[in-house]
């Protein structure tokens, strides 16, 4: 008995041994954690900074960072471009410390990123499980989808099923599947805007915001396009395609049509909440943007954040803080990451001397809102008795008042129409510094700016000097840069006064805004660049030829300014505005004698820069708005040479661009190299519109016919071109002419301008006449043949012909004409 009593507390000691290591076991068993010197079943496919590529070297994977060193990503970008470009990321959540310890590996059936620091195998992240066993492989394949494949080759797992920010060709978007943009543009953390296809429905797709909140829906799908996106219609180089629409077995998806040399394209959710499309341009090397949506910035639920105001008009930075305030995260608001929003400046504790300041009429979205009675000052009083409230609005009138707790978001002016709330907002913010009692440490601080002052003066005296010297010195440069123009070279004091601070703003284009202005009692109009390329000296020699550039059909460059960062031209002002403003039905008309001879006017204008000039000018961006009209109404082009001056950023003038695809040939969506027969194709639209009297995007015709209807009461959008182009290739051209002219025209003019009109829209560049063989056709010296249908137009009207296209994504009506209908069937 001794001796087993005895032994029990060495048995109790083993069992408790015992215990304590299977939970050891259980412990690391439960972690993602392990010895990288434990023998491992797992593959490495890369490790530190090796790569895959696809087959033609067009994508590839590995690991990649921004702009911390200390955060790596395991992600897909283009391999064959210059410019970083990501299109997918794994471990966005998990970043990597070290790139050298880092590695892709399948492990279990699943792929897997690995942390390997200190011999540790930390998972940051792995793939939804392949559900096999045995060896694997992965493959990087050409459309930019990664598969996981088991030993047979069967496909268990791909990236475009599990889609970061960026949308493909060949890519579906299906129910449950969501793209959530980037935090900011260097942050592939996921963001506060993601894209579905909507529920419950499924047949459109969807913009929310972190909350929930849809700010943009694309509307309904009609059958062959989206009903808000009547861009869809110009099947360039996509097809659109849409299986088992309004079932929960929706997909939606694209392709390239082209079958050589596709041109690299992506749609991309960005860090402001926008969905945008790209196409890669190699002449420019640049992804050149033709469509986005919301086209207003501010319509992005909470884009600026808490008390941000949201400005439509800034192209650079939509969000800003009011006076009083900073951005919370200035680090993210640099990049591009403004929903942390704005704070007050300095600390952030309330106090009961709060004041407040007066802000104006805004719009905004309250978290909550406490309504009183009393006046400005009881309502004050009430609001600075509570830290949570932040902002107050008063109304003298009813002698009533508003205050606003916690978050004010969606700040916009009244015109904006942003938020749910309209009103008079006056903010909370610190009464202010309070002076001190001048002491000692004053003093001192006084007697060195006084030093510092004196020091400064001597400086200043020595710069002014050197400046004069400088100034001399440039005037003798300019002198020999323009020694045979008569461009008059202004300053930027002189062209403020000119145009009263630039108060009056004419219009705006793709280049920048342009104002009315007096120089000597004459009438000007003055154009500030925005975001003009190359230095100074190449300005001026752009500028040189430009204004060496003369002709009847062409606007005159007066003069310029190029002073530190501004850059500004000077042109001759034309008092009957651009040819836009009568392409209204409910504006201003022009009789057929003003069209045609505009029309040969312009034509004239264009050939000049193309067959011309010492070297070849494509203009890049003609449309109405760039076609000026004189006391006599005579064509003058506008901002021609401006492309090739304003540099390489080409995507500014297309996104302009009435309708956006609406004048772009389609070589300019194909990534080739642009030539004169560019201009030709958009000449060719605006010819449309002339002949119409109705811009190519708009309500479709009233019925009966007659192209410059326009206006039908309904809030469809109709693209008219390819209706246009069928009848005028059908012969009945008098179904396209604006109906306002009431019959009043001449039709052998008529039926030519509709003819060149077609031959200038063709597919093909070689198929297209040249600006010159165009100026022979209007004037009739060279005989018009009837031109085949614009095959992409015509897929347009082709089947069940062309549709109408509803704007409300709710309740979309259809319309369908075959093609023996009249235009009366068309909606």
């Amino acid at each position: 008995m001794a001796s087993s009593s005895h032994n029990q507390p060495r048995f109790s000691y083993k069992i408790t041994i015992l215990l304590l290591v299977f939970t050891s076991l259980q412990l690391s068993s439960s972690t993602p954690s392990k010895s990288c010197l434990t023998p491992s079943s797992s593959k490495v496919l890369i490790a530190g900074n090796s790569t895959i590529l696809s087959d033609n070297r067009t994508f590839v994977l590995g690991f990649f960072n921004t702009s911390e060193e200390s955060k790596w990503y395991l992600g897909i970008w283009y391999a064959s471009i210059p410019t970083p470009t990501y299109v997918w990321v794994a471990n966005r959540e998990t970043p990597l410390s070290s790139r050298d310890a880092s590695s892709l590996e399948i492990d279990g059936g699943k792929l897997t990123v690995k942390d390997n620091r200190d011999s540790r195998c930390d998972v940051v992240w792995e793939s939804a499980d392949g559900d096999f066993e045995g060896e694997g492989d992965v493959k990087l394949q050409e459309d930019g989808d990664l598969v996981l494949m088991d030993a047979r080759g069967v496909v268990r797992w791909r990236s475009f099923d599990f889609p970061a920010d960026t949308f493909l060709p060949g890519m579906n978007l299906t129910v449950g599947q969501t793209l959530t943009c980037w935090k900011s543009s260097n942050d592939p953390a996921p963001g506060k805007y993601w894209l579905r296809l909507r529920p419950p429905n499924y047949g459109e797709v969807e913009l929310l915001a972190d909350n929930n909140r849809m700010y943009w829906s694309s509307g309904n799908w009609t059958g062959n396009i989206f009903s808000g996106v009547p861009e869809m219609t110009l099947p360039y180089i996509y097809k659109f395609y849409f299986t088992n629409p309004f079932t929960e077995t929706a997909t939606f998806g694209y392709t390239e049509t082209m079958t050589q040399q596709k041109p690299l394209t992506r749609f991309n959710i960005d860090s402001s909440g926008k969905i945008k499309q790209y196409t890669w341009s190699p002449q420019t090397e640049f992804w050149n943007m033709f469509w986005s949506e919301p086209e207003n910035p501010c319509r992005v639920y909470g884009l600026c954040g808490d008390l941000g105001f949201c400005n439509a008009k800034s192209m650079v930075n939509p969000c800003k803080c009011f006076d009083g305030f900073q951005p919370l995260d200035g680090v993210g608001w640099g990049a591009g990451d403004f929903s942390a929003g704005c704070r007050r400046v300095g600390d952030d504790a309330c106090s009961i001397d709060d004041k407040f300041e007066e802000i104006g009429d805004m719009t905004f979205d309250p978290e909550k809102i406490e309504a009183l009675s009393g006046s400005r000052s009881d309502c004050e009083r009430k609001c600075l008795s509570n830290c949570s409230c932040i902002a107050l609005s008063h109304n003298p009138k009813t002698n009533s008042c508003k205050n606003y707790f916690g978050k004010l978001l969606n700040l916009g002016n009244s015109s904006s129409d942003l938020g749910i709330i309209q009103d008079s907002l006056n903010v909370r913010v610190h009464k202010g510094v309070i002076r001190k009692k001048i002491g000692v440490k004053t003093i001192i601080l006084i007697t060195t700016i006084t030093s510092f002052l004196a020091i400064a003066s001597i400086a200043i005296i020595i710069l002014i000097i050197l400046r004069k010297k400088m100034i001399k010195r440039k005037k003798l440069e300019e002198e020999s840069v323009f020694p045979v123009t008569n461009l008059k070279v202004f300053t930027y004091k002189e062209l403020h006064a000119a145009t009263n601070g630039f108060s009056e703003q004419l219009g705006h284009g793709g280049f920048g805004a342009v104002f009315s202005g007096k120089v000597d009692s004459t009438l000007v109009a003055v154009k500030r660049l925005e975001r003009p390329g190359g230095g100074e000296k190449e300005f001026r020699a752009e500028v040189c030829t430009i204004g060496n550039i003369q002709h009847v059909n062409l606007v005159r460059l007066i003069g310029f300014c190029s002073e530190e960062s501004h850059r500004l031209l000077v042109y001759d002002y034309m008092p009957n505005g651009p040819l836009s403003s009568y392409l209204k039905n409910n504006g201003r008309t022009l009789d057929w004698e003003a069209r045609f001879r505009i029309a040969i006017g312009t034509a004239r204008g264009i050939a000049y820069l193309h067959e011309e000039c010492r070297n070849c000018i494509i203009h890049c961006d003609i449309k109405p708005e760039n076609i000026l009209l004189d006391k006599d109404f005579s064509a003058k082009v506008s901002d021609f040479g401006l492309a090739k001056l304003i540099g390489r950023d080409f995507s500014r003038v297309l996104a302009t661009m009435r309708g956006t695809w609406g004048y772009v040939a389609p070589e300019w969506i194909s990534g080739v190299a642009i030539t004169t027969k560019a201009d030709v194709y958009s000449y060719g639209m605006t010819l449309l519109e002339i002949l119409g009297g109705r811009r190519n995007v708009e309500g479709p015709p009233p019925e009966g016919g007659g192209g410059g209807g326009g206006e039908s009461g309904s809030n469809e959008k109709w693209f008219f071109p390819p209706w246009a182009a069928r009848r005028i290739t059908e012969g009945d051209v008098a179904a396209v002419v604006d109906e306002r002219l009431a019959g009043e025209y001449d039709v052998e003019e008529v039926e030519r301008v509709g003819l060149v009109a077609v031959w200038c829209i063709q597919d093909e560049e070689a198929t297209r006449p040249t600006m010159g063989m165009v100026v022979k056709m209007l004037e009739g010296v060279v005989e018009v043949a009837v031109p085949p249908p614009p095959k992409l137009l015509q897929a347009l009207v082709s089947g069940e012909s062309f549709r109408g296209v509803g704007g409300n994504s709710q309740n979309d009506t259809i319309s369908r004409a075959s093609d023996d209908e009249s235009l009366s069937g068309l909606r």
